[in-house]
């Protein structure tokens, strides 16, 4: 395909007010005006016969990507015309934002080079690129030669998992004991280990009276922690977890919290499993243990998708409860947006409470937040702060009634909810609860 460049317009557009004036002076000899137009049409139709030629264009992709991070594909552009510049753009999926519109430049030496274009990865799937486009100009300028290439290319964006790499050694190594020596407390949640002759310095609660009284002598009850603690990971994947936060859904941060403690979970001896939802469960898996099942943890929490559904808390979580025949600590992660929906969770939460350990994570809606706090300009201003502060005091009050129910709930920043999810969980631990 060849079209005019930018500089062929500008010249064709500066020199139609001299050929006018030409054409209005000597107008026994307009036709001399038209020696303008005629010449830098031959001009262009000689630029697009000596820029012609051949080309090709491959692009190269890493492996995998992190969603919420930036990566970057090198296109190597070869053109057999001699030229120093070559201008490529990628047509991309939607799942990235590649910056300047996917518009690069490339220099080329010996009518070879090669770009790094950076492309930002804004959801998870597999983000696949259909078609290339790359042009040169000729040795005047004046017209643009351009190709198009089809792509078959695919690139697999994964949850975020940075956060174990960066975060998971020091958290495991700070608490490696836990759940790996033999505790000596009483409790709830520990194990009975063995029995034990009485001696001068235990606990007289712990004397097992009707033992002491089979063997005639006294003995004492020694206990341990449990070490494979069922851990449920159940991510509300509905409308409201969609909406970005910081330029991220909510769902795709709580998902690389979850990743980060499935990991220390996992290290520590428990078992963990993951429930998705949105109007109906959309993935349930079984329990795994050991380190080495964190792979599989990984590849379900890709499957987690997006949906504009209505996130029904009653059929999630009656199924999931369904399913635990032991008691468990289950993590969900979700949104309070208004009392009616919140309703519906309080109902599920109450059956869910009596037998298991509940641990509710929300992340803080900074915007909503910084629209009370900011100092009112105008009346328009003043409304969105009323507005705001009148939210922000119903999900307060949606957070008391939650911890009145005996639930556990962390509100954390975006970009700490991975540390204050680890914590949380470690604390419940350390506390014997699970």
């Amino acid at each position: 395909m060849i079209y005019p460049t930018r500089r062929a317009v500008m010249v064709a557009a500066a020199g139609a007010p001299v050929a006018l004036a030409v054409a209005a002076v000597a107008t026994a000899h307009w036709y001399v005006a038209l020696t303008w137009p005629i010449a830098l049409v031959a001009f262009c139709l000689l630029d697009a016969w000596r820029g012609r030629g051949s080309a090709t264009a491959n692009l190269e992709f890493p492996e995998y990507a992190y969603v919420g991070g930036t990566s970057g594909c090198t296109v190597h552009v070869s053109v057999s015309r001699r030229t120093s510049v070559a201008q490529v753009q990628l047509e991309t999926s939607p799942l990235v934002q590649p910056a300047d519109d996917g518009r690069s430049r490339v220099a080329l030496k010996e009518g070879r080079g090669a770009v790094l274009m950076p492309l930002e990865m804004k959801r998870r799937g597999l983000a696949r690129f259909d078609r290339l486009w790359l042009r040169w100009a000729g040795p005047f300028g004046l017209t643009w030669q351009q190709r198009s290439f089809a792509l078959d290319a695919a690139m697999p964006i994964l949850p975020d998992i940075r956060p174990v790499h960066r975060h998971g050694a020091t958290t495991f190594q700070r608490h490696a004991l836990e759940g790996w020596v033999a505790q000596l407390n009483q409790g709830e949640g520990l194990d009975f280990d063995e029995l034990l002759e009485f001696r001068p310095g235990m606990d007289r609660r712990s004397i097992d009276w009707k033992q002491s009284a089979r063997h005639m002598k006294l003995l004492s009850k020694r206990w341990r922690s449990e070490r494979n603690n069922q851990i449920v990971f159940a991510v509300d994947s509905g409308r409201q977890m969609c909406e970005p936060v910081a330029g991220l859904p909510r769902v795709d941060r709580c998902v690389s919290a979850m990743l980060l403690n499935a990991w220390v979970a996992l290290k520590l001896g428990d078992r963990v499993a993951i429930h998705a939802f949105d109007s109906r469960p959309r993935l349930s898996s079984g329990f795994v243990s050991s380190a080495a099942a964190f792979r599989e943890i990984e590849r379900l929490a890709a499957q987690i998708d997006y949906s504009g559904d209505e996130t029904n808390y009653t059929f999630a979580l009656s199924s999931l409860a369904g399913r635990l025949k032991r008691r468990s600590l289950i993590v969900l992660f979700t949104e309070f947006t208004d009392t009616i929906s919140a309703d519906f969770l309080y109902r599920s939460l109450r059956l869910l409470v009596e037998t298991h350990l509940v641990l509710i994570v929300v992340l803080q809606d900074e915007e909503v937040e910084a629209i009370a706090a900011r100092e009112p300009q105008n009346a328009d201003d003043v409304t969105r702060a009323i507005t705001a502060a009148a939210l922000l005091k119903e999900r307060r009050v949606l957070i008391g009634r939650a911890h009145h129910l005996g639930v556990h709930v962390i509100e954390s920043e975006y970009d700490r909810v991975s540390e204050r999810l680890v914590q949380g969980y470690l604390q419940l631990k350390r506390r014997n609860l699970l």
